[in-house]
């Protein structure tokens, strides 16, 4: 089977907001997910899976459905029906999950087989995609047309790291920790406010406005398609500096504190811009402590809370327009 290959994130031409909020949710995939508004052609797709291409290997056991780490108690999943007697451990890149547009609340969540447990009583669990996308990257394009039930389960177990499925007085949970990647052309229809509200981040793309930006993306696309192999080996040596530093920063974070004043700073932030709820302070908070982890720091500075800002609170605010909050800085 001949190799393929994917393009490189360090390769992708501008779009720095995009790229930073994707790489912030690796880092801590309990901001909830970035939702990347734009029009096509902007590289949403192209970035999700360059980004995933270039994350550490992961150890899974060979075979298991819910993606879970070596050594994990499974005694719950083998009550289910999940045993196939090996423990055979492999290591395999970060799976990037697509949600199809029509997906149906049971293939996301998966369902309980009532015909195997009323025939044999016997309870089996059908897995679906949130136990695929476990420890990987949820990709939704297009997650404006999705059906709106179907998007708020999906936001619940980005912000909770678990999915439960309860159907006939049989409740079954497993773990769901993945990164939440929606993308949405606006001129197609808007997401409910209340939705909307549940994505951590937010960041608008459009097409680069500088002459020899253009030009750059337009030589390295040639070049990748004329030789992959040569192209990605051109990149490698500032993938592999990237993977370092996620590594680095995802091994910090639990490090990072927020003195008071930080939380204040953040408080008045989110009150000056008429948010609603209390969801903004604690996604800003969060994104803010990424921030400083991914720069290498443990403590949060007022720089991270500006731009955790920037990221968390446009697609909240009600009192401004986007614009006035300005642009995240690369």
């Amino acid at each position: 089977m001949q190799k393929q290959f994917t393009y490189p994130f360090a390769a992708i031409v501008g779009q720095e907001n995009m790229k930073l909020a994707l790489i912030l949710n690796i880092i801590n995939p309990l901001i909830s997910g970035v939702l990347i508004r734009g029009e096509k052609g902007t590289a949403k797709s192209t970035a999700v899976r360059a980004l995933a291409d270039i994350l550490p290997l992961i150890e899974v056991i060979d075979g298991d459905p819910f993606q879970l780490p070596p050594g994990a108690d499974r005694s719950l999943y083998r009550d289910y029906g999940f045993d196939n007697g090996t423990e055979t451990v492999i290591r395999r890149k970060v799976r990037v999950v697509e949600l199809p547009v029509g997906a149906t609340e049971d293939r996301v969540v998966g369902t309980m087989d009532l015909e195997r447990a009323l025939k044999h009583g016997e309870q089996r669990f059908e897995p679906g995609l949130l136990a695929a996308a476990h420890r990987g990257i949820l990709y939704v394009d297009e997650v404006n047309l999705l059906d709106d039930h179907v998007v708020d389960v999906l936001l619940d177990a980005a912000a909770m790291g678990i999915n439960t499925v309860e159907r006939e007085g049989i409740s079954f949970s497993h773990p769901a920790r993945f990164t939440l990647v929606g993308t949405m052309n606006p001129e197609e229809g808007e997401l409910r406010p209340q939705l909307l509200d549940r994505f951590g981040l937010c960041v608008n793309v459009t097409g680069i406005q500088d002459t020899m930006d253009r030009v750059a993306v337009m030589e390295r696309r040639i070049a990748f398609e004329r030789d992959p192999e040569q192209f990605c080996a051109e990149w490698e040596a500032e993938s592999a500096a990237l993977r370092e530093r996620i590594v680095a920063a995802q091994a910090l974070h639990p490090q990072v504190t927020a003195k008071r004043d930080k939380l204040v700073a953040i408080a008045e932030r989110c009150k000056e811009f008429d948010v609603d709820g209390h969801r903004a302070d604690i996604i800003t908070l969060k994104t803010a402590k990424a921030l400083a982890a991914w720069d290498g720091r443990t403590a949060v500075n007022d720089e991270d809370v500006q731009r955790a800002v920037e990221l968390v609170l446009p697609h909240r605010m009600r009192r401004l327009p986007f614009e006035e909050i300005g642009e995240v800085r690369a």
